[in-house]
């Protein structure tokens, strides 16, 4: 958004309007993980978000699913991401919202469905459990540097007004890196997965519609055949808690020029939420039939339910850490003496019309996961800065694996953590040994590997 010509705006004191030790900025799997960790440990903690409630691309964009909680060990599918984690799936079971996993790709990896409206309840549950102060309804805009590496304070926009709140350390769980940018810290943006607007349908027969997760991919080709248009092969829709319930990940959201929609962008996502809703549109009338073709087996009834909040973004900004995860390292099962935990999900990468799934070379005979470093949160030129989730120090294929929830879960509780350590040595994010971290994360659950 280049703009065409400036206007001055007057210069203005910013109320203070909270002060604490750990301020977190984004309320998805890294941010709530972050903001319990941090808490749990003894901090004053306030956790910010920009809509009313957490959940992340989980919740606003309707993802309902857990992707990356398991990884394919040895030929078995098991968890491998406990911790804080564990403490939100046993919440949303008892809220009755989540589903047992389910296996993808023949055997190969398995995801966890969950209901939208449990995580929400359960999301709030977990945070409030461990003494975390909630601001929502507030969009972050800015920073106050105290000096070149040291944030001071992070500027929000809210319904009362803008204010400024002062923390200790920072822990931008974003997505989008907006605070980390901000404060200067370096980022890459050379490529960008495609994103997707999630949509629910109900009044699905069950059991008419048996495992048609497996047939949809040959029933698309079919339609096409007849002059219908997808914009993207490699359909994933599945039921939810709810037999009648469907989620459908079948969108794909380009420009005009056939690039993916830069999610930082007001105006290409703008365009997109439009684009979105008419893909989504599109896809209900191959899924009900129009009289043209036949609708898919056990869809003839459903309708739509909801259309996301917002389009899911998969990538934008990446912050440059001291160390960036690749896609080589997600594919070798990668070690590293500084783990935090680990990831078990493939190389997802959505391109033009497609998504690509890579896993392991040697899947079923190797242990399935590789690890995550420390240095992937501990971004370079600030000094009191973690960046968790898909925005943390990965490249672009090594995003394409880590970005998902399970990931964000464990760069989020070890950020948690490690501001809570850092604060209580005095000591900078990237001179903080791993060791007491590893023991104070496995301590609470988490498994490293």
């Amino acid at each position: 958004m280049t703009p065409l010509r400036t206007l001055h705006e007057p210069a203005r004191q910013t109320p203070v309007v909270a002060e604490c030790e750990v301020l977190v900025l984004g309320g998805g799997p890294a941010g709530l993980a972050a903001a319990a960790a941090a808490a749990r440990a003894g901090r004053s903690t306030l956790l910010v978000e920009r809509y009313g409630f957490l959940g992340g691309m989980g919740t606003a964009a309707g993802v309902t699913n857990f992707c990356g909680l398991h990884a394919n060990v040895h030929g078995e599918l098991k968890q491998v991401v406990h911790g804080l984690a564990d403490e939100l799936l046993a919440r949303l079971r008892a809220l009755g919202g989540l589903n047992e996993p389910h296996v993808l790709f023949g055997g190969k990896i398995c995801a966890q469905a969950y209901d939208n409206a449990a995580y929400k309840a359960a999301a709030d549950q977990l945070v409030l459990a461990h003494g975390v102060k909630l601001l929502f309804h507030a969009l972050a805009v800015g920073v106050v540097m105290r000096s070149p590496g040291i944030v001071e304070a992070l500027l929000v926009e809210t319904k009362s007004g803008r204010g400024a709140i002062l923390a200790q350390q920072f822990i931008d769980c974003s997505g989008d890196g907006d605070l980390a940018a901000a404060a200067g810290a370096p980022f890459e943006k050379d490529a960008l997965l495609y994103p997707s607007t999630m949509f629910r349908v109900n009044g699905v027969d069950a059991a008419r519609a048996g495992d048609a997760w497996n047939h949809f991919g040959a029933l698309m080709a079919a339609a096409e055949q007849r002059g219908q248009r997808f914009a993207r092969k490699t359909p994933i829709i599945r039921p939810q808690k709810n037999p009648s319930e469907w989620r459908a990940n079948v969108t794909q959201l380009a420009n005009p020029d056939g690039s993916p929609v830069d999610g930082t962008d007001a105006w290409q996502l703008s365009a997109a939420e439009v684009e979105g809703r008419r893909q989504i549109v599109e896809f209900m009338r191959f899924l009900r039939g129009d009289g043209q073709q036949p609708a898919v087996p056990g869809f003839e009834n459903a309708y739509l339910l909801e259309i996301a909040p917002q389009v899911g973004l998969r990538e934008t900004r990446r912050i440059l850490g001291e160390w960036q995860l690749s896609e080589h390292e997600v594919l070798g099962c990668a070690s590293f003496a500084d783990s935090i935990g680990v990831n078990g999900w493939p190389i997802e990468a959505h391109v033009a019309g497609d998504v690509s799934f890579t896993f392991v070379h040697d899947l079923g005979s190797c242990r399935g996961y590789n690890q995550l470093p420390l240095r992937m949160i501990v971004p370079r030129a600030v000094d009191n800065l973690w960046v968790a989730g898909r925005c943390a120090s990965m490249t672009h294929a090594g995003q394409s694996a880590a970005r998902v929830s399970g990931a964000c879960f464990v760069m989020g509780e070890a950020a948690g953590a490690g501001a809570a350590l850092s604060l209580g040595s005095s000591t900078r994010p990237r001179e903080l040994p791993a060791a007491p971290l590893q023991q104070a994360l496995r301590a609470q659950g988490v498994f490293i590997g």
